[in-house]
């Protein structure tokens, strides 16, 4: 799945940054920060009729069967390239075999086991053909706390093509910016976000701290003034905020 998604990542190359030998195998969790270390977007995807939708928009997907009992359990990783309803066969990439027909009735029992686990792997100018908002945004805010922060800011502004003027992906811009030393590009962001979402003070308060970074102590005083004002969940944060921006202005 990382071949298909531009990057010529070798199987045991992939398997030297993923294996655990505890557990003679790949845990989920490693799968998905190994696809965060090469800049891609990592997207749960569960259920039959999901995966098959992103199979017929050419995403193929990962998912995890156990191919032995529930007592006994075998599990194993394969990648879902195909499938044919009339049929009733769905086609995949497993192991060393690049097509393996299994039947379509072994297939939805032996990856029920996992509670039908599955993972797309994307660039980060890629959006799934069953995107559903709360996951992908989750998805960017991977790459992001992986600190793969240009890679994000491509994520959430492809998130902004579905969500237009989404303050959860805006402010991950801003963020990403400011995380890469870009403080004229996070202020610039940050005042977009002021202007379309007047009413939040987290735009206000990251771009009080940028502005009293760069020197700029009164208008810094003046945003988080703002920030306060508006109050919310964090106003805690835009205290603190204040605070420090009135200790350390002359």
């Amino acid at each position: 799945a990382l071949n298909w998604s531009g990057l010529p990542v070798s199987p045991e190359e992939l398997t030297d940054e993923v294996f655990t030998p505890a557990r003679k195998g790949s845990l989920q969790t490693a799968l998905i920060s190994a696809a965060r270390r090469h800049g891609r977007i990592a997207y749960i995807s569960t259920g039959m009729e999901v995966i098959f939708s992103e199979v017929a928009a050419g995403h193929p997907v990962i998912i995890l069967q156990n191919l032995g009992l529930s007592w006994y359990p075998v599990w194993h990783y394969s990648v879902v390239v195909g499938y044919d309803l009339p049929k009733k066969f769905v086609i995949l990439r497993s192991g060393d075999t690049a097509r393996k027909i299994m039947p379509s009735r072994v297939f939805a029992k032996t990856w029920a086991r996992s509670n039908y686990w599955g993972l797309l792997i994307l660039r980060p100018d890629q959006l799934p053909a069953m995107a559903k908002k709360d996951l992908f945004l989750e998805a960017v805010l991977g790459l992001e706390k992986a600190r793969q922060f240009r890679a994000a800011i491509h994520g959430y502004k492809t998130a902004l093509t579905r969500w237009p003027q989404n303050l959860t992906a805006i402010m991950g811009i801003g963020n990403c910016h400011y995380a890469l030393g870009e403080l004229k590009d996070a202020e610039s962001v940050f005042r977009e976000t002021v202007r379309l979402h007047p009413k939040e003070g987290s735009p206000l308060n990251n771009l009080a701290q940028i502005l009293f970074e760069q020197g700029r102590n009164q208008e810094a005083l003046e945003a988080a003034k703002k920030a306060v004002s508006l109050g919310g969940p964090l106003s805690g944060v835009y205290e603190k905020t204040l605070e420090e921006i009135q200790a350390g202005a002359p």
